[in-house]
């Protein structure tokens, strides 16, 4: 048997790490397109801000884990041209081919560059998606550099943390009307943006780059903005949000909508060709709907059931929470479930603008399906086991809707009826 996982990622590598688990004497081949040993983008920002080595980013740091530990196969520099599932073989970048008795599909996604005149990537405009963007941001994110962020969705607001620690003189660009607006009702995301103005970064919202041209005053660039006055910089970074890689299923037969479409086993429409990951469309546990979630939590458990459905251990995917936790200059905010709210669901929030807290609940009849916090540290734990096990709150969903402050005394009041029943 040949398990071969295309991406070496969070769900490639755990894919790979459970096929070996599960299936000592199988072959296991894992490859990546791009020179590098398998690493972390969520750690690339802690890279950028020169809180670790570059090593830091690696998901395994043993030397010769690959070989000599998990006995897999890793192949640099390697990408999927095609999949032929009739034949099982993949033709790959060097014009070489690769056969397969099963194959997981943890390609994840890419980074999205607008069609912005000008913006073309070139020395000083980068995306901050992979480890060799970091090191080309890093040469230029020097102290005083004047830099713009285009975009201050997640990726770019974690970015935007890297960035600000590197001390240079930031501004901010969103075409939305607030930060994270995937991520953030108006509330929380205009709270975000008057603490980052707070901290020195200057944020602009409702704003579109429309043109970058050469700039005549010393520095690279010379941004025009939609509306505003032109901006001046020396780096731009691109974080303008990111989409699966889809592009080589051409022909195939495997279905993709807006990621790859899977089952319950994370096997897509072709027989033995599994996805996981960023570019998987995995079952979100709010509302049964099948979506691609791109945070590493859910790419780990995308990977870990399809490698076990794929060694003949057969397990189904009841769904993950799609919650985020960002920090931003300091201030942690999180969104988890339907933090949007529901048709005709209850709502109740609490905000202190001085002190940049926010809390807002939402509940469906007496659960809660979803909320928001900014300023809070203490209740992630608390609000994800409410949401995720869709325990009935009762008189306590009327307390939560005076004072949604109480999180905690409603979570340990009902930990303590379920554990008497």
């Amino acid at each position: 048997m040949h398990h071969v996982v295309v991406g070496a990622g969070p769900a490639g590598v755990i894919g790979a790490e459970t096929l070996r688990r599960l299936d000592a004497r199988s072959k296991i081949t894992m490859i990546m397109d791009e020179d590098e040993a398998p690493y972390s983008r969520m750690a690339i920002p802690y890279f950028l801000a020169d809180e670790i080595k570059q090593e830091g980013t690696h998901l395994r740091k043993d030397k010769g884990y690959w070989d000599k530990k998990a006995k897999v196969e890793y192949r640099k520099k390697t990408r999927v041209e095609k999949i032929d599932p009739k034949n099982k073989n993949l033709t790959l970048s060097d014009g070489s081919s690769l056969g397969y008795d099963k194959l997981l599909l943890a390609t994840g996604a890419a980074a999205v560059h607008p069609p912005v005149p000008g913006l073309e990537i070139k020395e000083g405009i980068h995306h901050c998606w992979t480890l060799e963007d970091s090191r080309n941001i890093m040469k230029l994110a020097k102290p005083g550099a004047k830099v713009m962020l285009m975009g201050a969705g997640f990726i770019g607001c974690i970015i935007l943390e890297a960035l600000a620690k590197r001390g240079v003189d930031l501004t901010v660009v969103e075409m939305e009307d607030r930060m994270v607006p995937r991520m953030m009702n108006a509330a929380g995301g205009n709270l975000m943006k008057n603490w980052c103005i707070e901290k020195g970064v200057n944020v602009l919202t409702s704003t579109k780059v429309v043109g970058v041209e050469k700039s005549k005053s010393g520095s690279r660039f010379t941004v025009s903005l939609e509306p505003g006055k032109p901006l001046e910089a020396d780096l731009i970074v691109v974080a303008t949000g990111v989409k699966p890689i889809t592009d080589f299923l051409k022909g195939s037969g495997i279905k993709s909508d807006f990621g790859i479409v899977v089952d319950e086993h994370f096997q897509t429409t072709v027989p033995d060709v599994y996805a996981a990951g960023d570019g998987a469309q995995g079952r979100d546990l709010s509302d049964g709907s099948w979506s691609v979630q791109a945070i590493q939590p859910t790419a780990v458990e995308h990977g870990r059931i399809a490698a076990q459905n794929m060694a003949g251990h057969p397990t189904e995917h009841r769904g993950c929470l799609n919650m985020n936790v960002l920090a931003t200059v300091g201030l942690i905010s999180s969104s988890y479930g339907l933090w949007q709210g529901v048709k005709d669901g209850d709502h109740s929030e609490e905000l202190d603008e001085g002190a940049y807290r926010y809390m807002r609940l939402e509940f469906d009849g007496d659960k809660l399906v979803g909320a928001l916090a900014l300023g809070f540290t203490e209740h992630v734990g608390v609000l994800r086991g409410l949401i995720q096990t869709e325990v009935p709150l009762g008189k306590w969903k009327d307390r939560l809707m005076d004072d949604p402050l109480r999180v905690m005394e409603a979570y340990l009041a009902q930990v303590h009826l379920m554990s008497a029943q």
